[in-house]
Protein backbone atom coordinates (compact mmCIF):
# COMPACT_ATOMS: atom_id res chain seq x y z
CA UNK A 1 0.00 0.00 0.00
CA UNK A 2 3.19 2.44 0.52
CA UNK A 3 4.32 1.36 -2.51
CA UNK A 4 1.23 2.27 -4.38
CA UNK A 5 0.52 5.44 -2.81
CA UNK A 6 4.41 6.73 -3.44
CA UNK A 7 4.13 5.63 -7.03
CA UNK A 8 0.93 7.93 -7.11
CA UNK A 9 2.33 10.61 -5.44
CA UNK A 10 5.49 10.69 -7.81
CA UNK A 11 3.16 10.39 -11.11
CA UNK A 12 1.03 12.83 -9.72
CA UNK A 13 4.48 15.86 -9.18
CA UNK A 14 5.57 14.41 -12.90
CA UNK A 15 2.24 14.83 -14.91
CA UNK A 16 2.45 18.93 -12.69
CA UNK A 17 5.65 19.19 -14.05
CA UNK A 18 4.64 18.34 -17.48
CA UNK A 19 2.12 20.60 -17.53
CA UNK A 20 4.25 23.43 -16.76
CA UNK A 21 7.72 22.75 -18.99
CA UNK A 22 6.91 24.80 -22.03
CA UNK A 23 10.79 24.30 -23.20
CA UNK A 24 9.64 22.13 -25.86
CA UNK A 25 6.83 24.44 -27.43
CA UNK A 26 7.74 25.49 -31.00
CA UNK A 27 9.01 29.69 -30.33
CA UNK A 28 6.71 31.94 -31.96
CA UNK A 29 8.34 34.53 -34.73
CA UNK A 30 8.22 38.56 -33.74
CA UNK A 31 5.92 40.11 -34.38
CA UNK A 32 3.67 37.24 -33.82
CA UNK A 33 1.47 36.40 -37.56
CA UNK A 34 -1.66 35.99 -35.74
CA UNK A 35 -1.92 39.81 -34.72
CA UNK A 36 -2.94 41.27 -38.48
CA UNK A 37 -2.95 44.79 -39.09
CA UNK A 38 -5.34 45.66 -42.02
CA UNK A 39 -5.21 49.39 -41.62
CA UNK A 40 -2.11 52.33 -40.34
CA UNK A 41 -4.20 53.53 -38.11
CA UNK A 42 -3.84 49.40 -36.21
CA UNK A 43 0.35 49.21 -36.21
CA UNK A 44 0.34 51.47 -32.87
CA UNK A 45 -1.59 48.75 -30.98
CA UNK A 46 0.83 46.21 -31.73
CA UNK A 47 3.56 45.18 -28.84
CA UNK A 48 5.93 44.07 -31.94
CA UNK A 49 8.04 41.75 -28.95
CA UNK A 50 4.75 39.99 -27.75
CA UNK A 51 3.05 37.09 -28.89
CA UNK A 52 -0.40 35.42 -27.96
CA UNK A 53 -0.80 32.90 -25.50
CA UNK A 54 -2.75 29.93 -24.41
CA UNK A 55 -2.82 30.24 -20.52
CA UNK A 56 -5.22 26.91 -19.98
CA UNK A 57 -6.89 24.94 -21.69
CA UNK A 58 -9.70 22.12 -20.27
CA UNK A 59 -13.19 24.35 -20.37
CA UNK A 60 -16.02 23.31 -22.69
CA UNK A 61 -17.68 27.00 -23.32
CA UNK A 62 -15.47 29.56 -21.44
CA UNK A 63 -17.05 33.08 -21.51
CA UNK A 64 -17.15 36.43 -18.82
CA UNK A 65 -13.55 37.73 -18.01
CA UNK A 66 -13.28 39.56 -15.41
CA UNK A 67 -10.15 41.17 -14.02
CA UNK A 68 -9.04 41.94 -10.47
CA UNK A 69 -6.15 44.21 -9.96
CA UNK A 70 -6.07 44.18 -6.40
CA UNK A 71 -5.98 40.63 -6.42
CA UNK A 72 -3.88 40.25 -9.28
CA UNK A 73 -6.49 37.40 -10.43
CA UNK A 74 -8.90 36.99 -13.46
CA UNK A 75 -12.48 35.13 -12.92
CA UNK A 76 -13.78 33.24 -16.03
CA UNK A 77 -17.25 31.15 -16.55
CA UNK A 78 -16.89 27.40 -17.92
CA UNK A 79 -20.75 27.38 -18.26
CA UNK A 80 -21.42 23.52 -19.59
CA UNK A 81 -19.31 22.67 -16.54
CA UNK A 82 -21.43 24.78 -14.21
CA UNK A 83 -18.61 26.70 -12.38
CA UNK A 84 -16.40 30.10 -12.29
CA UNK A 85 -12.75 29.64 -12.46
CA UNK A 86 -9.37 31.71 -11.46
CA UNK A 87 -6.56 32.22 -13.05
CA UNK A 88 -3.94 33.69 -10.44
CA UNK A 89 -1.27 36.10 -12.21
CA UNK A 90 1.37 34.56 -9.80
CA UNK A 91 1.29 31.51 -9.95
CA UNK A 92 -0.60 30.94 -13.42
CA UNK A 93 -2.41 28.30 -12.03
CA UNK A 94 -6.69 28.18 -12.58
CA UNK A 95 -8.75 27.02 -9.66
CA UNK A 96 -12.29 26.60 -9.16
CA UNK A 97 -13.74 29.89 -7.39
CA UNK A 98 -17.77 28.73 -7.57
CA UNK A 99 -19.19 25.47 -7.95
CA UNK A 100 -22.44 25.51 -8.77
CA UNK A 101 -22.15 28.97 -9.92
CA UNK A 102 -26.00 28.51 -11.52
CA UNK A 103 -24.34 28.30 -15.14
CA UNK A 104 -23.42 31.50 -15.04
CA UNK A 105 -21.79 33.66 -17.99
CA UNK A 106 -20.93 37.20 -18.25
CA UNK A 107 -19.06 39.23 -15.30
CA UNK A 108 -18.36 42.54 -14.45
CA UNK A 109 -17.20 44.77 -11.20
CA UNK A 110 -19.39 47.79 -9.86
CA UNK A 111 -18.07 51.12 -9.00
CA UNK A 112 -17.13 49.17 -5.06
CA UNK A 113 -15.38 46.47 -6.90
CA UNK A 114 -18.03 44.04 -6.37
CA UNK A 115 -18.75 41.43 -8.75
CA UNK A 116 -21.86 41.54 -10.78
CA UNK A 117 -22.80 38.54 -12.36
CA UNK A 118 -25.06 37.24 -15.36
CA UNK A 119 -27.02 33.80 -14.25
CA UNK A 120 -28.65 32.02 -16.89
CA UNK A 121 -29.94 28.92 -14.13
CA UNK A 122 -31.38 30.95 -11.99
CA UNK A 123 -32.58 33.83 -14.98
CA UNK A 124 -30.85 36.95 -12.99
CA UNK A 125 -28.49 39.15 -12.26
CA UNK A 126 -26.64 39.25 -9.08
CA UNK A 127 -24.00 40.97 -7.04
CA UNK A 128 -21.46 38.92 -4.49
CA UNK A 129 -20.59 41.02 -2.17
CA UNK A 130 -17.52 41.48 -0.29
CA UNK A 131 -18.37 38.77 2.81
CA UNK A 132 -19.08 36.27 0.25
CA UNK A 133 -22.94 36.69 -0.10
CA UNK A 134 -24.96 37.08 -3.26
CA UNK A 135 -27.30 39.56 -3.51
CA UNK A 136 -30.00 39.26 -6.34
CA UNK A 137 -30.25 42.59 -8.39
CA UNK A 138 -32.70 41.81 -10.75
CA UNK A 139 -34.44 38.74 -11.55
CA UNK A 140 -37.96 40.07 -13.19
CA UNK A 141 -39.15 42.81 -15.26
CA UNK A 142 -43.10 43.90 -14.59
CA UNK A 143 -43.85 40.90 -13.01
CA UNK A 144 -42.02 38.97 -15.46
CA UNK A 145 -39.10 36.55 -15.41
CA UNK A 146 -36.04 37.59 -16.83
CA UNK A 147 -34.76 35.14 -19.97
CA UNK A 148 -31.28 34.63 -19.09
CA UNK A 149 -29.31 37.61 -18.51
CA UNK A 150 -26.00 37.32 -20.66
CA UNK A 151 -23.91 40.09 -20.26
CA UNK A 152 -23.04 43.29 -18.08
CA UNK A 153 -21.54 46.83 -17.66
CA UNK A 154 -21.45 49.51 -15.07
CA UNK A 155 -21.83 53.48 -15.72
CA UNK A 156 -19.23 55.81 -13.98
CA UNK A 157 -22.60 56.39 -12.25
CA UNK A 158 -23.19 53.36 -10.45
CA UNK A 159 -26.35 52.41 -13.08
CA UNK A 160 -26.08 48.33 -14.01
CA UNK A 161 -26.65 47.72 -17.85
CA UNK A 162 -27.03 44.18 -18.91
CA UNK A 163 -28.50 41.99 -21.42
CA UNK A 164 -30.99 39.54 -21.72
CA UNK A 165 -31.04 37.25 -25.04
CA UNK A 166 -32.14 33.94 -22.94
CA UNK A 167 -29.35 31.20 -24.28
CA UNK A 168 -29.69 29.83 -21.16
CA UNK A 169 -33.66 28.54 -21.39
CA UNK A 170 -33.20 27.59 -25.04
CA UNK A 171 -30.92 24.17 -24.05
CA UNK A 172 -30.36 22.12 -20.70
CA UNK A 173 -26.39 22.45 -21.97
CA UNK A 174 -26.20 25.78 -20.23
CA UNK A 175 -28.87 26.08 -18.23
CA UNK A 176 -31.93 24.62 -18.47
CA UNK A 177 -35.20 24.61 -21.17
CA UNK A 178 -37.96 27.36 -19.44
CA UNK A 179 -39.82 29.62 -21.56
CA UNK A 180 -39.52 33.26 -22.52
CA UNK A 181 -41.88 35.59 -20.68
CA UNK A 182 -40.34 38.91 -21.67
CA UNK A 183 -38.77 39.73 -25.32
CA UNK A 184 -35.20 39.97 -25.92
CA UNK A 185 -33.67 43.03 -24.29
CA UNK A 186 -31.46 45.39 -22.84
CA UNK A 187 -32.01 46.72 -19.85
CA UNK A 188 -30.73 49.29 -16.75
CA UNK A 189 -30.86 48.66 -13.02
CA UNK A 190 -30.85 52.04 -11.28
CA UNK A 191 -28.06 52.23 -8.42
CA UNK A 192 -30.26 54.28 -5.85
CA UNK A 193 -33.75 52.32 -6.36
CA UNK A 194 -32.70 48.95 -7.42
CA UNK A 195 -35.45 49.92 -10.31
CA UNK A 196 -35.07 47.87 -13.32
CA UNK A 197 -35.96 49.77 -16.30
CA UNK A 198 -35.75 48.70 -20.38
CA UNK A 199 -33.65 50.69 -22.51
CA UNK A 200 -33.35 48.34 -26.25
CA UNK A 201 -35.68 46.33 -27.44
CA UNK A 202 -35.89 45.11 -30.98
CA UNK A 203 -32.78 43.32 -31.17
CA UNK A 204 -32.63 39.64 -31.67
CA UNK A 205 -30.33 38.29 -29.77
CA UNK A 206 -28.20 41.11 -27.76
CA UNK A 207 -25.25 39.70 -25.69
CA UNK A 208 -22.10 41.72 -25.19
CA UNK A 209 -22.22 45.07 -24.50
CA UNK A 210 -19.80 48.30 -23.32
CA UNK A 211 -19.14 51.97 -23.40
CA UNK A 212 -17.23 54.21 -25.49
CA UNK A 213 -14.56 55.84 -22.86
CA UNK A 214 -16.58 58.85 -22.74
CA UNK A 215 -19.54 56.91 -22.05
CA UNK A 216 -21.79 58.74 -24.94
CA UNK A 217 -21.79 55.98 -26.81
CA UNK A 218 -23.04 52.26 -25.90
CA UNK A 219 -22.37 49.11 -28.32
CA UNK A 220 -24.47 46.18 -28.12
CA UNK A 221 -23.73 42.98 -30.08
CA UNK A 222 -26.92 41.38 -31.91
CA UNK A 223 -25.83 37.49 -31.92
CA UNK A 224 -29.41 36.34 -33.32
CA UNK A 225 -28.33 37.59 -37.43
CA UNK A 226 -26.22 36.59 -39.64
CA UNK A 227 -23.79 38.37 -40.37
CA UNK A 228 -23.77 39.50 -36.82
CA UNK A 229 -24.13 42.92 -36.20
CA UNK A 230 -22.69 45.41 -33.33
CA UNK A 231 -25.14 48.27 -33.20
CA UNK A 232 -24.31 51.48 -31.49
CA UNK A 233 -26.55 53.84 -29.58
CA UNK A 234 -26.52 57.54 -27.75
CA UNK A 235 -26.35 57.99 -24.27
CA UNK A 236 -28.39 60.94 -22.89
CA UNK A 237 -27.69 61.69 -19.42
CA UNK A 238 -26.20 58.27 -18.25
CA UNK A 239 -29.81 56.91 -18.26
CA UNK A 240 -31.24 56.19 -21.75
CA UNK A 241 -30.93 55.48 -25.41
CA UNK A 242 -31.74 56.98 -28.37
CA UNK A 243 -30.22 56.54 -32.28
CA UNK A 244 -29.83 52.90 -32.72
CA UNK A 245 -27.76 52.14 -35.90
CA UNK A 246 -25.63 49.60 -36.98
CA UNK A 247 -22.06 50.30 -36.04
CA UNK A 248 -20.02 47.11 -38.41
CA UNK A 249 -20.94 43.84 -39.22
CA UNK A 250 -18.96 40.69 -39.19
CA UNK A 251 -19.60 38.71 -42.05
CA UNK A 252 -19.08 35.79 -41.87
CA UNK A 253 -19.31 35.08 -38.58
CA UNK A 254 -20.11 36.97 -35.41
CA UNK A 255 -19.26 38.88 -32.38
CA UNK A 256 -19.72 37.95 -28.44
CA UNK A 257 -18.37 39.95 -25.99
CA UNK A 258 -16.62 43.58 -26.63
CA UNK A 259 -14.81 45.80 -25.00
CA UNK A 260 -13.40 49.61 -26.16
CA UNK A 261 -10.00 51.08 -25.51
CA UNK A 262 -8.77 54.30 -24.14
CA UNK A 263 -8.93 55.66 -28.00
CA UNK A 264 -12.16 54.38 -28.56
CA UNK A 265 -11.63 51.13 -30.73
CA UNK A 266 -13.97 48.74 -30.15
CA UNK A 267 -12.41 44.69 -29.89
CA UNK A 268 -14.73 42.33 -30.49
CA UNK A 269 -14.68 38.62 -29.90
CA UNK A 270 -15.42 36.88 -33.30
CA UNK A 271 -16.62 33.41 -33.42
CA UNK A 272 -18.28 30.84 -35.64
CA UNK A 273 -16.59 32.30 -39.14
CA UNK A 274 -14.26 29.67 -39.24
CA UNK A 275 -10.31 29.80 -39.22
CA UNK A 276 -8.67 33.19 -40.58
CA UNK A 277 -12.08 34.83 -38.92
CA UNK A 278 -12.13 33.46 -34.69
CA UNK A 279 -10.46 35.48 -32.45
CA UNK A 280 -10.79 39.06 -32.16
CA UNK A 281 -11.55 41.64 -34.42
CA UNK A 282 -10.60 45.50 -34.09
CA UNK A 283 -12.81 48.57 -35.41
CA UNK A 284 -12.06 52.06 -35.31
CA UNK A 285 -15.04 54.03 -33.77
CA UNK A 286 -16.08 54.71 -37.66
CA UNK A 287 -16.85 51.34 -37.50
CA UNK A 288 -13.73 50.37 -39.60
CA UNK A 289 -12.18 47.02 -39.23
CA UNK A 290 -8.34 47.70 -38.26
CA UNK A 291 -7.12 44.88 -36.88
CA UNK A 292 -7.39 40.84 -36.06
CA UNK A 293 -5.65 38.67 -33.16
CA UNK A 294 -6.22 35.13 -35.07
CA UNK A 295 -7.13 32.22 -32.84
CA UNK A 296 -7.63 28.64 -33.46
CA UNK A 297 -10.62 28.65 -31.69
CA UNK A 298 -13.88 30.69 -31.59
CA UNK A 299 -13.86 33.62 -28.99
CA UNK A 300 -16.64 34.03 -26.68
CA UNK A 301 -15.21 37.50 -24.92
CA UNK A 302 -12.39 39.45 -23.84
CA UNK A 303 -11.33 42.05 -21.07
CA UNK A 304 -8.55 43.74 -20.77
CA UNK A 305 -6.25 43.46 -17.14
CA UNK A 306 -3.09 43.11 -16.24
CA UNK A 307 -1.05 45.07 -14.24
CA UNK A 308 -1.10 48.50 -16.37
CA UNK A 309 -4.78 47.14 -18.21
CA UNK A 310 -2.65 46.74 -21.38
CA UNK A 311 -3.13 42.99 -21.19
CA UNK A 312 -6.08 41.60 -23.19
CA UNK A 313 -7.68 38.16 -22.06
CA UNK A 314 -9.57 36.22 -24.31
CA UNK A 315 -11.95 33.25 -23.46
CA UNK A 316 -12.08 30.94 -26.43
CA UNK A 317 -13.93 27.83 -26.63
CA UNK A 318 -12.07 25.51 -24.37
CA UNK A 319 -9.35 27.70 -23.43
CA UNK A 320 -7.79 31.02 -21.79
CA UNK A 321 -5.41 33.14 -24.26
CA UNK A 322 -3.74 36.76 -23.15
CA UNK A 323 -1.78 38.97 -25.49
CA UNK A 324 0.16 42.28 -24.31
CA UNK A 325 -1.27 45.84 -26.57
CA UNK A 326 0.07 48.66 -26.83
CA UNK A 327 -3.42 50.32 -25.21
CA UNK A 328 -5.42 50.15 -22.45
CA UNK A 329 -8.73 49.05 -21.86
CA UNK A 330 -11.47 52.01 -21.48
CA UNK A 331 -12.24 52.98 -18.10
CA UNK A 332 -15.49 54.62 -16.72
CA UNK A 333 -14.94 58.50 -15.83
Amino acid sequence: MKTTTLLLAMFAILRLSVAQDKSNLMPVRYPDPSIVSLDPRFDQYIQQNAAVERLWTGARWAEGPVWFGDGRFLLFSDIPNNRVLRWTAETEAVSVFQSPSNFVNGHTRDRQGRLLSCEHDSRRVTRTELDGTITILADQYKGKRLNAPNDAVVHSNGGIWFTDPGYGILTDYEGHVDKFELPTSVYRIDPSSGEVTLVASGITRPNGLCFSPDEKRLYIVDTGQTPGKIFVYDVAEGKRLSNGRVFCEMNPGGSDGIRCDVDGNVWAAAAWGGNGFDGVQIFAPDGKLIGQIKLPEACANLCFGGAKRNRLFMTASQSLYAVYVNTQGAQAP
